[in-house]
């Protein structure tokens, strides 16, 4: 009789050597991702094709009026304080080369909370609640403390309409897909000026619909600028744009999810739309020049003799 521990050892090499005919010793799963159904078949794609589809829709979008629901948020998760707006109404506008205007309204009361524009160059905030206006560039140097003075137009449309690939970019395809993530990432680097690799930016795009997913913008020290998630995507004026738009800002420590309620694109947008002049009576606030020096004390008066009585 053939012994007991022989026979074990028969019967696994039998199993394992069956694995494709057998159940035995099998433990089949089926694949999900957030969600909890099953994964469809997914879409294989080519880095060419993936940076063409960036700049078709970059192309196809000449100008668009939104109305969307606005949560935004002021603070930093490394600070582990950030302080949440709900209700918050807003209108963006744009239109091509980068002029877009964005209008919130506070909740329930629907007063302007902020109105701020931009021609790609240059911007102007009007904050009514502070009766202050303010101008300044686009690029943003040094953050604020008044989180609010850290807005700027061109960081939502650099969320809302992503760039095609520049003449100074060079662009690498990752493909991560697991168990739980099933996209294709193009990671977009630029050369220095001593000729080192800069990090620029990486899209990512679903491989369900090579829908855009995320779009993470970086500081030459690969710091994160901008982290925009996008989901839900709409047929608008027969062009797909997300319903919901992520937008965070780190290192200016403030974030916002726009909730598309309405869109109209390529209609038109005309141009006193992007005029923003500065209210009556508003103080005037320049970022990026110093403050005017306070005037001179004036000198003490001359200590005169006392006069006998």
């Amino acid at each position: 009789m053939m012994p007991r521990r022989r026979t074990r050892a028969l019967l696994l090499l039998i199993c394992l050597s069956a694995l494709d005919f057998s159940g035995c010793f099998v433990r089949r799963r089926i694949i999900t991702r957030k969600g909890g159904n099953a994964t469809p078949v997914l879409i294989t794609a080519d880095k060419q094709t993936l940076i063409d589809r960036v700049a078709a829709n970059y192309r196809a979008i000449q100008s668009f009026s939104a109305t969307v629901d606005m949560t935004p948020a002021l603070g930093s998760s490394e600070k582990s304080k950030i302080t949440e707006y709900k209700d918050v109404r807003g209108y963006i506008l744009f239109r091509k080369a980068a002029d877009i205007r964005i209008i919130g309204l506070y909740p329930v009361v629907r007063n302007k909370a902020f109105d701020m524009v931009s021609n790609g160059t240059d911007f102007r905030l009007y904050l009514p609640a502070k009766n202050r206006f303010v101008t300044g560039s686009n690029q943003l140097i040094g953050s604020s403390p008044n989180k609010i003075e850290n807005l700027r137009p061109q960081h939502f449309l650099e969320a809302l309409l992503v760039s095609p690939m520049q003449p100074d970019e060079k662009a690498e395809l990752v493909n991560l897909t697991d168990e739980d993530n099933a996209v294709y990432i193009l990671h977009f680097v630029r050369l220095g000026p001593g000729g080192e690799i800069l990090p620029s930016r990486s899209v990512w795009f679903s491989r369900i619909n090579l829908h855009l997913a995320r779009q993470i913008v970086y500081d030459p020290a690969g710091n994160i600028l901008t982290d925009a998630r996008y989901s839900d995507w709409q047929n608008y004026d027969g062009l797909s744009f997300p319903k919901i738009v992520d937008i965070t800002r780190p290192q200016d420590e403030y974030a916002v999810v726009l909730t598309v309620v309405k869109m109209e694109i390529n209609r038109g947008v005309s141009d006193d739309k992007f005029v923003l002049e500065q209210p009556e009576g508003t103080q005037l606030q320049v970022l990026g020049q110093p403050a005017p020096a306070p005037p001179p004390a004036p000198p003490p008066p001359p200590k005169g003799k006392k006069k006998k009585p």
